[in-house]
Order: C-alpha cells, then structure tokens, then sequence
C-alpha cells in the first residue's frame, strides 16, 4: 500500500462520475441502508479490524520517505457529517501536505469509531495509502450514527488497535512517530476492555488496559492529537472538554469550523514538522483561496505558541531527550 500518487483530477473525475450516476461518495453506507436489516449491519470486509491484521505505512521507490498520517473520526450521532466533510476537502488536505512541502511523502489513513456496547461497526480501519484508493476506504465506511449516547465512545478501543497494529518506516527506519487525529466530542471510556478486543479486534487479551495506559503505549508511535469541532453534540461540555484537555493538553484542538478540518491537519503536520509556523501556514490558505484561515489560526495558537521541535520517538527502552512518562516529547 502506499505506493500511488494523488490526483486532483481523478478526485474530480470520480466525483463528477458519481453525480452522473446519482451515486453518492458513501456506496456502502448507501448500499446497507438501502438493503440490510439494522441487525445485519456490518463492517465492511476491507476495514474490518479482525481481518486486515496490521496496517503498514512504508517507504517505497515512489516514497522513500513515506509519513504516516492516521485520521479517526467518530461516526455516531452529530459526528457522522465529518467523513462527508473529509471527503470533500481531500484535495485541499493533499494540496497542503505536498505542494506546500509540509511532507515528502505523506501516507494517509482514515478509520471510523463507534461504542464497542452497542454499534454493530464500532471500529473501521482502512489502509495507509498516498493515492487516490483513500477515496475508496472512505467509501466503504459505514456511517453507522449509533452510538451509547452517555458522552463515552470506544476513541481507547481505537488507540489500543492504533498501538499495536500498525507498522511505520517513518518509526522503525527514522525514529520519527506518526501522527494521529482522533476527531470527535465525547470522552473515551476507562479503560480498553479485553472482551471488546477479544470480539471487535481478535486479540487475546484477558485483562483490561486503563486508558493513560494505552494512551502512554500509542503515543510512543504516534503524536496524538484530539479534534473537537463546533456544532458536536458535546462541544461545550466541561466534563468531556476536561478529560482531554487532562490527557493530551495543549494536542486538544478546539475547531469553530467543521469545514476546515482537513486544512486543520494539514497545518498542524506542516507545524509539526517544522515545515512552517502559523502565519506561514495561514498565508498558505489564502494563498490556496482558502477561507478557513480565521478558523484555523483560531484553533491552532495555542498549539502554535507551545511548538517546541519535531518530536523523535525513543529507542526500544529509553525516552527522548524532554519526554515526560508516557515517553512524549511535548511539541
């Protein structure tokens, strides 16, 4: 995986394809609403966690120096308008990334999470890809819009297939970590619960893991970042604002514009990297004829004036230079 490029035309012809065919972008979320019982639900084969065993960013001739860059959102309730939003803004998403020089060579991963008690797909997970195949993990995501409806989903259910399931070049060739963008508005649960990986992902884990716990594994390969856009069920909420802001800190990212998501991750990754500062990457927005600048330079300053250097991951066994117990090294 990993190998392709991506094309602004192909983006454009596929979608104009789709509208001449009345075809929506989402084909089987469309196909399973249209066809399955509720209680047949399931995800599809592609993304199922119990299927695609570990997902690999890796370098290649086109991509010797291949980033990964993983984006999970939450499908349920007011959140399911965000993978449609993505989809939307993927050219400006990669138009940041490369043109600009933010990243060599990105390779992306989309993943859809849902409540592990209740939903019938509540883990999605596609592949790390540099192309236009993006366009079809996204379509195959079942925008299920489930969810418990007690201010929890299953974000550490996620992380804990994020910690151990994925293999990057970018860590084991470079020492550098990959980034990941949890976007949603509600808190994660305690803790990752052995019958959930058990069922949803296949591991044979017999005890529960507390969430810092696997927060502290996954973040030894990957920056974490949480996303929460205006216009969420819970936005406004003290208590779930509290837990992440407690866990990840200045990595919580307000947005007061779920249209400048994409823009969002590309300017933190370009931030990141060092690619860029903030007024640097907003000129870039405009420059790209952008109007998510306002929103973005809103959500970003706080991360903005913390930026420190880009981080390196920690040998097997030891912490970067700075890092705090969970063996991160603060932007």
């Amino acid at each position: 995986m990993g190998n392709s490029n991506w094309s602004t035309d192909a983006y454009h012809a596929r979608q104009a394809y789709n509208s001449s065919v009345g075809s929506s972008s989402f084909g089987y979320t469309d196909d399973v609403l249209a066809s399955t019982p509720r209680s047949k639900w399931k995800t599809h084969p592609s993304l199922d966690p119990r299927d695609v065993g570990v997902r690999e960013s890796r370098d290649s001739d086109e991509h010797p120096n291949s980033l990964a860059i993983s984006v999970l959102f939450d499908v349920t309730g007011s959140m399911g308008t965000v993978p449609r939003v993505l989809q939307t803004k993927l050219p400006d998403l990669f138009g940041l990334l490369l043109r600009k020089g933010y990243v060599e060579d990105p390779q992306i991963l989309f993943g859809g999470i849902g409540d592990a008690t209740c939903d019938r797909a509540p883990l999605q997970v596609g592949q790390f890809e540099s192309g236009n195949e993006l366009e079809d993990d996204l379509g195959n995501i079942l925008l299920e819009g489930g969810g418990g409806g007690q201010a929890t989903e299953s974000y550490e259910l996620a992380m804990y297939f994020m910690a151990r399931h994925t293999a990057m070049d970018c860590l084991e060739k470079r020492g550098r970590r990959g980034y990941l963008f949890v976007i949603g508005d509600e808190m994660a649960y305690g803790s990752v619960k052995a019958r959930e990986v058990r069922e949803v992902i296949g591991d044979d884990v017999t005890e529960n893991i507390p969430f810092p716990q696997i927060l502290a594994e996954l973040r030894r390969s990957f920056e974490v970042f949480f996303i929460m856009p205006t216009g969420s069920h819970y936005y406004g909420d003290p208590k779930v604002r509290g837990f992440w802001d407690t866990h990840l800190g200045q990595n919580v990212i307000y947005l007061d514009d779920l249209e400048a998501v994409s823009e969002t991750i590309a300017v933190t990754v370009g931030l990141a990297e060092e690619a860029i500062d903030l007024e640097e990457g907003l000129s870039d927005l405009a420059e790209a004829g952008s109007d998510a600048g306002e929103a973005v330079g809103k959500a970003l300053r706080p991360l903005s004036s913390a930026r420190g250097s880009v981080v390196v991951a920690p040998a097997p066994g030891g912490l970067p230079a700075g890092a705090d117990e969970g063996g991160v090294g603060r932007l």
